[in-house]
């Protein structure tokens, strides 16, 4: 390919389609180039039904990565899965739409020193993402003509009434988490119905929901690296290089949006990252840039539950789950978003500073939240944790995950070459904190089901990998020991070319002229969602920002 594109967008996931399909409206004569590695996947078996979500795990939509060893996890290494597809994780993620707590993004505002991307600057673009399902919400909160439609559980159909609903809400409240009008509106400590992006039971693909007709768009194509040329004494990116050894020009920017694990990847092969890393590959270093650290993940530990009545239709693979309402979403009511108590949080906290004082920490706010809870009425996530329970309406499951991770991983590179996978290393679990607030997140989750009238007559027993069963008052160690036994990533990481470090606040990478970096990388500090609402916002975000209007 000859021809000079204006602009070339390096991944077709959440954040490249949305860039590629607004820059085209924005300016239509401007010539765009989106590049991405997985196929064009509409009509694909898999991309259409939610529950053909659990089947995209290792398919040919996902890149299947695997972390290296976590030493804190038994050295397991955990599965790292990741949307190969145009449309990336709109292609294979499970739905849930959270665009988390206003406090997070208050927090990336104050690490980058910069307003514009606090909860309030990006509220707007969460807006104009939405086209929310309640026509009577707050209009300051939500948007009601975006691309993505919206659903709650009781909007999606009138006969999806699973019939663990009001016996999960009652056992919740017993415990202190009351139910919430509005998990998306900045507060969503309590809890709150499961909100999601199936539209009438189907998935919309980013691809589709953001046109890309006028954009070329080649698919199934690797880029290796980005053309960075010296003009004038600076650093300019000037193109892309494919994997096949073609090279396509940019005269006016490149954009990349690989994803959290390709990002890094492709940033690192182009000679922008770690020197000493560049160096012992051989890589020249263009730019000496904290490029791959920084990583945080969301890591979650499911259980999985025997029902004292799987006979009453509670669970899917129950002869009686036959509505079509139930498998218009996910089989779940319900998201519990907690803090958990300050006393050994901030113990923790001060363990990990070497005793030194915590009381500016962040995550003792009292509008931080620090888990999120998940009863799913399907026995999710043991195939992929190696646990052997049926799906035949007997079982649900449970999952805890660590929604402010302390700990901090690195993703690096193996060799030069760009179809070989990354190192990803997570350094799960790596820090007191981090186990402080998983271990407080299962002990609630236990005492729920466990340890209230609902939970008991909804019980019978947990499935207990390994031999040894979890309550609401087991010792750290049983609780530790479980989490290296199945603990794993619930497909959030982020971190990796951050702002402040890699991109500044206006998502060019520092030191290079005409790069930038806008996908889920660049978030600084973990927040308490499910990372495509924040990623369709950020893009949408970045075209303010490419286009001069913020």
């Amino acid at each position: 390919m000859s021809e000079t594109k204006d602009i070339i967008i390096v991944g077709g996931g959440i954040a490249g389609c949305v860039l590629a399909s607004r820059l085209h409206q924005r300016n239509k004569a401007t010539k765009i180039l989106l590049i991405e590695a997985g196929k064009n996947v509409v009509g694909h078996p898999l991309t259409s039904n939610p529950l053909d979500c659990f089947q995209a795990h290792f398919s040919e939509l996902d890149w299947a990565y695997s972390t290296v060893p976590q030493p804190n996890l038994g050295n397991r290494n955990c599965y790292a899965a990741a949307g190969k597809a145009l449309s990336g994780g709109a292609a294979v993620n499970y739905g849930t739409w959270t665009r988390g707590n206003a406090v997070d993004y208050d927090l990336w505002a104050d690490v980058v020193k910069d307003k514009a991307w606090n909860y309030d600057g990006f509220l707007p673009y969460f807006r104009k993402t939405e086209n929310h399902h309640d026509a009577n919400a707050d209009a300051k909160a939500h948007g009601f003509d975006g691309p993505v439609v919206t659903a709650s559980v009781t909007s999606s159909s009138p006969s999806r009434k699973y019939p663990l609903r009001g016996p999960l809400q009652s056992a919740f409240s017993r415990i202190g988490v009351n139910k919430i009008a509005d998990g998306n509106d900045g507060t969503p400590i309590g809890l709150s119905e499961l909100i999601e992006n199936w539209n009438q039971g189907k998935r919309q693909l980013a691809s589709q929901i953001y046109p890309l007709d006028g954009v070329q768009v080649m698919t199934e194509t690797l880029v290796s690296s980005i053309v960075v040329e010296e003009c004038r004494g600076k650093k300019v990116a000037t193109g892309v290089r494919l994997a096949n050894g073609t090279t396509i020009t940019a005269s006016k920017e490149v954009i990349v949006s690989a994803g959290v694990y390709r990002t890094p990847q492709v940033l690192m092969l182009s000679g922008i990252g770690p020197g000493s890393d560049l160096e012992r590959l051989g890589i020249p270093t263009v730019v000496d840039l904290p490029v791959g650290r920084n990583f945080h993940d969301h890591l979650a530990v499911c259980q999985w539950w025997k029902l004292r009545h799987p006979e009453q239709g509670l669970a899917i693979g129950s002869p009686k789950w036959q509505d079509p309402g139930f498998f218009v979403g996910l089989p779940c009511d319900w998201i519990a978003t907690q803090r958990v108590p300050e006393e050994p949080l901030r113990a923790a906290l001060k363990k990990d500073a070497g005793g030194k004082p915590v009381d500016d920490s962040a995550l003792l706010s009292p509008k931080v939240a620090h888990t999120e809870t998940l009863v799913v009425y399907a026995p999710a996530g043991a195939q992929i944790a190696g646990v052997d329970v049926p799906v035949d309406g007997t079982h649900i499951a449970s999952a805890v995950l660590l929604m402010t991770p302390t700990s901090r991983g690195r993703i690096t590179l193996a060799n030069k070459d760009p179809t070989k996978s990354p190192v990803i290393d997570p350094n799960y679990y790596s820090t007191e904190t981090d186990r402080v607030i998983l271990r407080e997140g299962l002990r609630s989750i236990n005492k729920v089901l466990q340890a209230t009238p609902e939970g008991r007559d909804m019980i019978e027993s947990e499935v207990a990998p390994g031999g040894t069963f979890l309550g609401p008052d087991s010792s750290d160690k049983d609780i530790d020991e479980r989490a290296a036994r199945v603990g794993n990533t619930f497909y959030h990481p982020a971190g990796t070319a951050s702002m402040g470090s890699v991109v500044d606040t206006k998502l060019r990478v520092k030191g290079v002229e005409g790069l930038r970096v806008v996908d889920a990388s660049v978030f600084p500090v973990p927040i308490t969602a499910h990372y495509q609402v924040a990623t369709y916002a950020l893009a949408e975000k970045a075209i303010d920002i490419i286009c001069g209007s913020k």
